[in-house]
């Protein structure tokens, strides 16, 4: 079963395979950035920052990880590798800055 892609071309349900699983690790590190204060939440149209959620995402990327190992094709593999390495150096340098007092009272 074929489907058409956004520029009205047939893609194979494998190619349309690898297109979910980019879009779930993108989705991924979008609720990651946002976690992380780097961009905005689009409900509320403001940056706000928990690590925790960040953390979250990133666990579950890595989740995602090991669950494919050996089973991916290297362009996936590279681009999940190559997400997990931006989030975690931007998570390191989130929890350098501290957790700001609003978020720390629990």
């Amino acid at each position: 079963m074929d489907i058409e892609n956004l520029n009205g071309d047939e893609i194979s349900d494998d190619q349309r395979q690898q297109l979910l699983f980019m879009m779930l690790v993108q989705q991924h590190q979008q609720i990651a950035m946002m976690g992380m204060g780097k961009i905005k939440n689009p409900s509320t149209d403001k940056v706000e920052r928990d690590l925790k959620s960040a953390k979250f995402a990133i666990d579950t990327l890595l989740m995602m990880q090991e669950f494919t190992h050996g089973n991916l094709p290297d362009e996936l593999k590279n681009y999940l590798e190559q997400t997990l390495n931006t989030l975690r150096l931007n998570y390191a340098e989130e929890q350098d800055e501290g957790e700001p007092k609003s978020n720390q009272e629990e």
